[in-house]
Parts: structure tokens; sequence; C-alpha cells
């Protein structure tokens, strides 16, 4: 049996084929979501969506020759699962056009390199950030934080802590931009 990901642990036992799809769905769960949330406007939609997607990937993994493009693999499956999902609810006047999905798909599949460059450039700036800082933003964007509760913890107002929040956000697209170019 060939092995797609390394398994977690360091045991020489194989791994069955579901173990594989799980480690690869789960590391690109986040962008096959922003995927199929640019072409749904309702949360709740993306939700089903991405269930049908996980769905029928799985039974589509066999088919999967090369781990590395399992993003872009994913990617067109959504892209079929969202136009199925837009037939079943066509009267529903929120729901894009076909052609747009279409382009939309299209340009989002492209868009994966340069979306794991951006998070692996956000990752470093992150990391740079001073301590105090880091910990802060990281507080902020945790879910089910509130900037109400976070500055109240802080001893802070709320304004002036969304004046902070905004210059490290600012920080750190400088710190993006930066290192992308470097990149490039």
């Amino acid at each position: 049996m060939r092995t797609f990901v390394e398994p977690v642990n360091n045991t020489t036992a194989p791994h069955a084929p579901h173990e594989d799809f799980l480690r690869l769905f789960m590391r690109h769960e986040a962008e096959l979501r922003a995927f199929v949330r640019a072409c749904l406007p309702c949360a709740a939609d993306v939700d089903e969506v991405m269930q049908e997607v996980s769905v029928a990937a799985w039974r589509k993994f066999s088919t999967l020759t090369d781990p590395s493009m399992f993003a872009r693999w994913t990617c067109v499956i959504a892209r079929y699962e969202i136009l199925m999902f837009r037939r079943r609810h066509a009267r529903n006047r929120l729901i894009l056009d076909e052609d747009i999905i279409e382009k939309l798909a299209d340009e989002g599949i492209e868009e994966i390199p340069l979306r794991h460059a951006q998070l692996d450039a956000l990752d470093h700036c992150v990391a740079k950030l001073p301590r105090e800082r880091r910990d802060l933003v990281l507080a902020a964007y945790a879910p089910g934080t509130s900037i109400k509760d976070l500055a109240a913890q802080m001893n802070r107002t709320e304004g002036s802590l969304y004046q902070l929040l905004s210059r490290i956000r600012h920080e750190l697209l400088r710190c993006v931009e930066r290192t992308l170019a470097q990149g490039a």
C-alpha cells in the first residue's frame, strides 16, 4: 500500500487510506472552505457544500494519484458541488449565476499557491512579533473572543484596543508584503 502522508507517530505499521484522506483534508480544509465561501454568500450554505465535498472527495480518493495536488483536486470537486447546490437552490436570488461560479472557481484554483505563500508569510510575520503583541493578536482572533471582553481583561477601552490591533495588522501586512516580495 502506498502512503501519501507520513503518519503522525513514528511506528512502521501501515495505516489505512482513510487516515491519508483525513490528514490531507484537514491540512487543506481552511483553503477549501475559503474557496467555497467565495462562491456562496451564506455560511450555512458553505457548511452544506463542504459536507458534500468531503463525502464526494472521500468516495473518489482512490483516484487521486498525486497527493501534492489534493487542494486543487478537492477544489474541482467543490466546484461541481457548488454548481449542484446552485441548481437545487435556483430560486434563491442570493445564489450566484453559474458563469460567475465557474469564473470564481477557475480563479480560486489558480490562486492556491499564492494563498499558501501568503499564509506562510503571515505565519513568519506573526512569529516575528514581540511576544506581547503576538499573544494579543492570537487572543483577539481566537474563536469566541469578543473585543469587549479582551479590552476588559487588559484594562483598556475597546477603542484603544481596536487602534492597537489596527496598527499590528498594518505592521503584519507590511511584513507579509516584504516577505512575499523577497520570495518572488
